[in-house]
């Protein structure tokens, strides 16, 4: 029998986070259970991304990984430039538009697009530094059985071995949409299929991408088109209905990137298809409970949200920084008191995280769909006054910081470990970008 403080199902990035988050903070034994070892980085971009915030940068930086990532590759963005294809509204935005006043000397730019797999493989590499960390990439987990003390793992067994349990004090559950923890918990989940279906790719832009988060509203969904470290190149993220989908993934390689060229009013010159097309239903998921007993929920086996912002994996990494800062807190009160170190764990202090990040989550929620509602196909005075209402927002500089600090990470209960100052991004970072 294997006997771990925690237990953490998943070791992507939120998982991963969270492990090393944990450890930085105390001597917690950390368990990190993963099917899908991480492998190396291909030349070739990878088709998942994610746009990481300056909270979220801050955290990796804190956890001494944000070296590691830009020393792969990374592509900073320092504008967003979105309008609405059914009228004239548009809204930019740009460094001078950050509140100073709230996050001090600000960032050198808005936010960076990177590879999954980049993020995913720093953190894993990390981690694998620590001897208190131990993973475990060859075998299922079977079976949680929770007590009142701990909570045991089965593994399942195969042709080559029966691994022994684990025993952990808390299992935490960072495993994704699908996840099997919130199965093995039983925890009612909120549900609402957004009736789109995401298309992701990579594609060259003729003109590039000009260090620019680019987005259009179409009458079928949002279009992304975000910049990668090499500056003719772009992750694409097509929200559209599932017919429109299937009809954009049927077409040749040459007339889909014609379609992207026309959606995109051709602001980035012709628009070349280099990758394959991959597509996946979007739906917004919420459980009803973050934790039962001795298990817990984080990032998307909490919840997901619609991508048209870019904000789910920047919500699962706050998640991981709550998770831990609530557990390392309650460990220092129980050090502090003399008691045994067995008393970090409190259901009281895990219900305080439960509420802590179920309303950070469901205010995310809201707003994608309010921005969603607000895109879809209306009558031509409604678009009028749409294009109207984001023509004056782009006009309005109080109200374009208030939603560019919100975009940055900058507003409600951040945790500590997204609060430190982040260092500064190194000069030649996009001459790095542009050789690799």
């Amino acid at each position: 029998m294997q006997k771990f403080d925690l237990l953490i199902v998943g070791g992507g990035m939120v998982g991963l986070t969270l492990a090393l988050a944990i450890r930085q903070a105390s001597e917690l034994s950390v368990a990190i259970v993963d099917n899908a070892p991480v492998g190396e980085i291909s030349d070739e971009p990878e088709v998942r991304v994610s746009a990481i915030n300056a909270a979220s940068q801050q955290m990796f930086t804190n956890l001494n990984v944000w070296q590691d990532i830009i020393a792969q590759r990374a592509q900073p963005y320092h504008d967003m430039h979105i309008w609405d294809k059914a009228g004239y509204g548009q809204l930019d935005f740009a460094l001078k538009d950050v509140s100073h006043s709230t996050v001090g000397e600000g960032p050198e730019q808005l936010g960076f697009i990177i590879e999954n797999n980049v993020i995913r493989n720093a953190l894993w590499y990390k981690a694998a530094q620590d001897s208190g960390i131990e993973f475990f990439t060859e075998h299922k987990l079977q079976q949680l059985n929770p007590s009142e003390n701990e909570v045991f793992a089965t593994f399942e067994a195969n042709c080559n071995s029966q691994p022994m349990p684990i025993v952990a004090k808390l299992v935490v559950g960072a495993d994704g949409a699908n996840s099997w923890v919130r199965k093995q918990m039983n925890v009612p989940l909120t549900f609402r299929d957004y009736d789109h279906h995401g298309i992701v790719a990579t594609v060259k832009c003729q003109q590039g991408h000009q260090n620019t988060a680019w987005q259009v509203f179409l009458d079928t969904g949002p279009l992304a088109l975000l910049p990668l470290y090499q500056n003719n190149l772009c992750s694409i993220v097509w929200s559209t209905s599932p017919e429109e989908a299937t009809r954009l993934t049927a077409l040749s390689a040459e007339a889909f990137g014609k379609e992207i060229t026309a959606a995109s009013d051709g602001k980035l010159g012709q628009v070349t298809l280099v990758s394959e097309r991959f597509t996946y239903p979007l739906t917004m998921r919420f459980a009803q409970a973050f934790t039962k007993g001795r298990m817990v929920l984080v990032g998307d086996a909490a919840h997901t949200i619609h991508p048209l912002a870019g904000q789910g994996v920047n919500l699962g990494l706050l998640d991981a920084a709550a998770l831990s800062q609530t557990i390392t807190e309650q460990l220092n009160k129980a050090q502090a008191s003399g008691m045994d170190d067995n008393a970090w764990y409190s259901d009281k202090s895990l219900q305080q995280f439960a509420r802590w990040r179920k309303s950070e989550a469901a205010e995310m929620i809201a707003a994608m769909e309010a921005i969603k509602q607000a895109f879809t196909p209306q009558q031509s005075a409604i678009k009028l006054l749409r294009g109207l209402g984001m023509s004056l927002l782009n006009n309005f500089k109080p109200a374009k910081a208030i939603m560019i600090n919100q975009a940055l990470g900058f507003k409600g209960n951040l945790p500590k470990l997204a609060k430190a100052r982040a260092q500064q991004v190194p000069q030649n970072l996009s001459q790095h970008n542009n050789q690799s």
